[in-house]
């Protein structure tokens, strides 16, 4: 069986680890590398939709990243016991009429002992913003270690 350290049980530590490596596969906007850190049978929910398996979820990835333009996140540790992990996250994007948006969410994530996710339940709303109103400037990828954080950001 693969695994994906950090393992449970985590510690403030290593879920902080867990939650930023998530951010940075997410900003990779690939649903190939981002669908292998989610079990074979993972089950979601994200708003209305309810994928299972790694093939659902990739399937549902690409249909994101294609109507969600310029894509970049910021997750945040929330809270963690045991295998599980509460994050917080916003993110910017544009649709292709050129209206921007920040999503806000919430996401509870289940790991197995391996520490790839089982579970995860988002809940997410979205903002209409200006292009001017935006906060996250970084070039499309990995959010640079530099960049403030969702409370540093008054977010």
């Amino acid at each position: 069986m693969e695994t994906k350290p950090p393992l449970p049980p985590f510690t403030l530590e290593t879920a902080a680890q867990k939650v930023r490596m998530a951010e940075d596969a997410w900003n990779s906007r690939d649903p190939d590398r981002v669908v292998q850190v989610y079990t074979e049978d993972t089950h979601w929910r994200n708003r209305a939709e309810f994928p299972v398996g790694r093939a659902e979820v990739h399937t549902f990835l690409t249909r994101k990243w294609a109507k969600e333009l310029d894509y970049r996140l910021i997750k945040e540790l929330w809270a963690t016991s045991g295998n599980r992990i509460a994050v917080r996250f916003a993110y910017e994007w544009h649709d292709d009429a050129g209206q921007w948006f920040r999503s806000y969410g919430n996401e509870n994530w289940e790991f197995n002992q391996f520490g790839l996710m089982q579970r995860r339940f988002a809940s997410i709303n979205d903002l209409p913003i200006n292009e001017a109103d935006r906060l996250f400037h970084w070039s499309l990828g990995r959010r640079p270690d530099d960049h403030p954080s969702l409370s540093e950001l008054g977010l």
